[in-house]
């Protein structure tokens, strides 16, 4: 169920990059719940399985490394929120935080012949590190506030305890 509701949610964007990524409805917050409420190894499998649907329904695909990377490592890395179950915002940071350096990485390996002289209006010198950390983190720290904002709620109204 937690995979279904993220993938609808994936569906509503605010935003989309021209080489992937989105600002979505908070999509990663049910990846998010499930990982908080069942611990980080059923956390992780349901982030690679998430990582496989947005694969299979919009794929971005560059090279079969970037592929790994881009999907199941980086949706993956979402579960380990699941380490942090007391603590809801920090397991949420980790998460984002480990999709983050998948798609660094891939961004970095992989996309640099992408990474211009300018960039949102800073003159990074065709750096591929700073580029893809400027593009990644361009999308992935909106997606952060907004997922914290909703699984605090979900903490606060007492939803994320799997015992109550």
């Amino acid at each position: 169920m937690a995979i279904a509701l993220a993938t609808v949610l994936s569906f509503l964007k605010f935003s989309i990059w021209p080489e992937g990524g989105s600002v979505t409805a908070g999509s990663m917050v049910p990846l998010f719940w499930y990982s908080l409420r069942r611990g980080p190894k059923m956390g992780v499998a349901a982030g690679i399985a998430y990582g496989i649907v947005q694969l299979v329904l919009e794929p971005f695909i560059f090279h079969p490394a970037q592929v790994l990377l881009d999907y199941p490592l980086a949706f993956g890395a979402l579960g380990l929120s699941g380490l942090f179950r007391k603590r809801q915002a920090v397991g949420v940071s980790v998460g984002i935080a480990g999709r983050f350096l998948a798609h660094f990485a891939s961004g970095v390996i992989f996309f640099a012949i992408y990474a211009p002289q300018v960039y949102l209006g800073l003159n990074i010198g065709a750096n591929a590190y700073v580029y893809s950390a400027l593009y990644n983190g361009s999308y992935l720290i909106p997606e952060l506030i907004i997922s914290l904002t909703l699984v605090l709620v979900l903490a606060k109204r007492n939803l994320i305890s799997l015992y109550k």
